[in-house]
């Protein structure tokens, strides 16, 4: 019985109507993103959220991300377009 009212449910639902170039918009990375990227990974860590395992692997990535970021300041690129 439930089963039924599942497809109906289902069945019912409109298609999505996203295009690829829709989704390629969607998925623009811009400075203030890998900024923002920067902000979590440093609370994360602050909170506790990695294992220690963990922790050398979100640390290299985190330099890395702090270099770039870093470059594109010095470089006067602080610019959010791409």
């Amino acid at each position: 019985m439930t089963n039924k009212a599942e497809e109906q449910t289902t069945a019912e639902q409109p298609a999505p109507t996203t295009t690829m170039q829709d989704n390629a918009e969607n998925n623009e990375l811009n400075i203030s993103d890998l900024s923002g990227m920067k902000q979590i990974i440093d609370i994360a860590s602050s909170r506790g959220a990695f294992k220690a395992g963990e922790m050398e692997a979100v640390g290299k990535i985190y330099n890395k991300l702090s270099n770039f970021l870093a470059q594109v300041v010095a470089k006067g690129g602080q610019n959010d377009q791409s």
